[in-house]
């Protein structure tokens, strides 16, 4: 039984990034996110939802667990990001409840974007 309204929820995500500004600038053009850094290796992020943050220790992992965020207007979503530099690697496509489509940022991670259908 959950002790608090954070318990077994997703909490935080962290990227390991090569370049922190370019990640920044990325996320706070393509979604609005605002940013708040943390030394010269750390930054982080907030949604209005979930937080989370840019690191440059260590090495990006491409590849890890998908993230998935959520948009009332997916093209509009998708524009932004193709105009912040990310790359549309999965076209929209239909699902059960909704559409959605999957994009790289500039080092390479895989993120997905839905909306109901």
């Amino acid at each position: 039984m959950p002790t608090s309204p954070h318990d077994r929820r997703i909490d935080y995500v962290e990227f390991v990034v090569t370049d922190i500004a370019r990640a920044r600038s990325f996320y706070a053009q393509a979604f609005g996110w605002t940013m708040t850094d943390y030394g010269p290796n750390y930054c982080a992020f907030a949604d209005g939802r979930l937080e989370g943050g840019f690191t440059d220790i260590g090495t990006p992992m491409p590849g890890g667990p998908l993230v998935i965020l959520y948009a009332d207007d997916l093209a509009a979503v998708q524009a932004a990001i193709e105009a912040a530099g990310g790359r549309i690697v999965k076209p929209v496509f239909d699902f059960p409840g909704g559409r959605r489509f999957h994009f790289t940022d500039p080092d390479g991670y895989e993120l997905a974007v839905w909306s109901k259908g």
